[in-house]
């Protein structure tokens, strides 16, 4: 009988708390070996004929950077780190294109039970009238509002938009500064931060006579790791950029 390959991966973040979660699963998962664990000025090139795949959950203003240096270095990329958006998405889009053998994923969550709801939110979003967004999480997060949410009401306002609905009805006429929350492609999303949450999800949705509510709630950072590790076992399997978990798991 033969072995399964071993892939070999790498951390960029490895000290942060998920960088720390993510080297424990690499080095529990079966055919995956830890071989490096990069942190702030630690070269990223150095993983050239050294890894497979790079996991990275290091801070926004680094991520794209990374990508940029793994796909020179010939390194499939797995990203949690948030903060991308069209432009940065873009550029990165093109430079994979140079590699054709090399995957990115970019995923704004890894929890399964995030991705299926975020799914679940796009079937449902032009079943209703409005829909709004509300995440919570602890107040040492550095972005608002998460990329978690950015996604889902992306996904609900495409979804809403096929389906050629109209702008959700809001008769607003005066309010505080972020009263509403953030405008995500006409979908409010509000952000909590509150010591004590990890990472929790709310959508809603109402029409006349009936709300209906997806929650997901991840309350310790395990919650995100099959995620992971599925992603680094597939990662090779699919060049080029691709935005969201959910394209790995064939929703």
């Amino acid at each position: 009988m033969t072995s399964s390959p071993v892939t070999r991966v790498a951390v960029l973040g490895a000290a942060g708390r998920m960088g720390r979660t993510v080297c424990a699963a690499v080095e529990e998962a079966e055919a995956l070996r830890l071989v490096a664990r990069l942190d702030v000025g630690d070269d990223v090139a150095s993983l050239a004929g050294v890894a497979d795949v790079a996991v990275d959950f290091t801070v926004p203003s680094a991520t794209e950077a990374n990508v940029h240096a793994l796909l020179d270095a010939g390194v499939h990329a797995v990203v949690g780190t948030t903060g991308w958006d069209e432009g940065s998405l873009g550029r990165v889009r093109e430079h994979a294109a140079a590699y054709p053998g090399l995957g990115v994923l970019v995923a704004p969550n890894f929890a399964i039970g995030a991705v299926l709801a975020m799914a679940f939110a796009a079937k449902a979003a032009p079943w209703f009238e409005s829909a709004e967004v509300v995440e919570l999480h602890h107040p040492d997060k550095v972005d608002a509002p998460s990329g978690t949410a950015r996604h889902t009401a992306a996904g609900i306002a495409a979804a809403r938009a096929a389906a050629g609905m109209p702008g959700m009805p809001d008769a607003t006429a005066a309010a505080l500064d972020g009263a509403r929350g953030a405008d995500v492609d006409g979908v409010r999303v509000h952000a909590v931060r509150l010591r004590g949450l990890v990472a929790h999800e709310e959508i809603l949705f109402g029409n006349a006579g009936e709300l209906f509510t997806i929650r997901h709630d991840s309350l310790d950072r395990v919650s995100f790791m099959p995620g992971v590790v599925h992603a680094v076992r597939t990662v090779a399997s699919r060049p080029g950029l691709t935005v969201g978990l959910e394209s790995y798991l064939d929703l």
